[in-house]
């Protein structure tokens, strides 16, 4: 079995799939919402300047998070 890791820890360009949401409440719904649910592929982008979000590519839409909130979702990374 694969090791698992927080989206936020990710390089650029690493493929993943979402394994679980961690978020509770009103933001655990918001991931679910943009695609962050299990079995979904995700790829980090690019850092903003200020290095507290990262753009990432979920089902073929490009979605800027927080650090804070990516440090909620648990991924595999693909081979």
């Amino acid at each position: 079995m694969p090791p698992k890791h927080r989206l936020s820890t990710l390089s650029r360009g690493t493929c993943a799939v979402v394994v679980d949401v961690q978020a509770e409440g009103t933001m655990r719904r918001r991931l679910m919402d943009i695609g962050l649910t299990p079995g979904s592929p995700v790829q980090p982008l690019f850092q903003s300047l200020s290095g507290q979000s990262v753009a990432y590519l979920i089902r073929d839409c490009v979605f800027a998070l927080r650090t804070q909130d990516a440090q909620t979702v648990i991924v595999e990374i693909l081979p």
